[in-house]
């Protein structure tokens, strides 16, 4: 997978998904090793897909915006 440019995103996700305690930790895990996935950095939240549809949204401070059923969601 390509480095995602996190350098836009909000603090508050930011300490959510790289904090090993952080609720959304073990998605950017999965993100991190799962081909099928991608994820980009827009409006300060993080947009997740699963072979190019998106299936998550993360907000720092707003809950998750499930777009689309996806395995990754029993992780929230």
């Amino acid at each position: 997978m390509d480095t995602i440019d996190i350098s836009n995103m909000c603090s508050h996700l930011q300490a959510k998904i790289l904090s090993p305690e952080g609720e959304y930790h073990a998605i950017w895990l999965t993100i991190q090793d799962d081909d099928e996935l991608s994820a980009v950095v827009r409006n300060r939240q993080l947009h997740v897909y699963r072979n190019g549809k998106k299936v998550l949204v993360l907000a720092g401070k707003a809950q998750p915006k499930v777009i689309k059923d996806d395995r990754l969601n029993e992780l929230l």
